[in-house]
């Protein structure tokens, strides 16, 4: 096993370094991160997430996703754009959420924004940036996972034109992560499924 390389979890089985860091995280690596989102409103929740992980540990939002969920209306994106002043000064005294001023004012600017797209726009736009996974090995190790891409980097420039913030290269490439647009399992992970490989 190569250095920064797959790890056994609890039942023997390898996985991400990461997704054996902390029992938290376990459920998350196993069956979500990496597998296919779909949707507006699941994809706003992810894009919002992102977003308030910048410059914080993603087990922070982790522990934190239900209160989101709370405070954003299940981050339905009509709901979240017809939030008014009442609702943002809510969100500031939230102890359940990240309490910061600039994300929370991104995310709520962000929904009114979406509101105004078609219906699969977001959706549509954020899969139209998906690399070929033909031309993306499995990494390895943790040194083969790039932090950016040339496809994330236009993905947050197309976010950025359509006016949503909080969307910079490096947030956009967790989202894809996130999201199942590229599959960032090591190669020796049991949750990277025979298909994937």
């Amino acid at each position: 096993m190569a250095a920064g390389g797959a790890v056994p979890g609890p039942d023997g089985a390898l996985r991400c370094p990461w997704g054996v860091s902390t029992a938290d995280y376990l459920p998350y690596h196993d069956g979500e991160w990496g597998r296919p989102v779909r949707g507006d409103d699941a994809l706003f929740e992810r894009v919002s997430l992102e977003a308030f992980q910048s410059g914080l540990s993603w087990i922070t939002i982790l522990r934190r996703r239900e209160g989101f969920r709370r405070a954003f209306a299940d981050f339905r994106i009509a709901a979240v754009a017809a939030y008014t002043d009442e609702d943002r000064e809510r969100l500031l005294a939230d102890a359940g959420i990240i309490r910061n001023r600039a994300k929370i004012d991104a995310t709520l600017a962000n929904a009114r924004v979406l509101a105004g797209w078609a219906p699969g726009d977001l959706d549509a736009l954020i899969w139209s940036h998906a690399p070929d996974p033909e031309t993306r090995p499995a990494p390895r190790t943790f040194d083969d996972v790039p932090a950016i891409t040339d496809e994330s980097t236009a993905l947050s420039k197309a976010l950025k034109k359509r006016g949503l913030r909080f969307v910079g290269p490096t947030t956009a490439y967790a989202l894809m992560q996130a999201c199942g647009l590229v599959n960032d399992h090591l190669a020796d992970c049991v949750a990277r499924t025979p298909a994937d490989t």
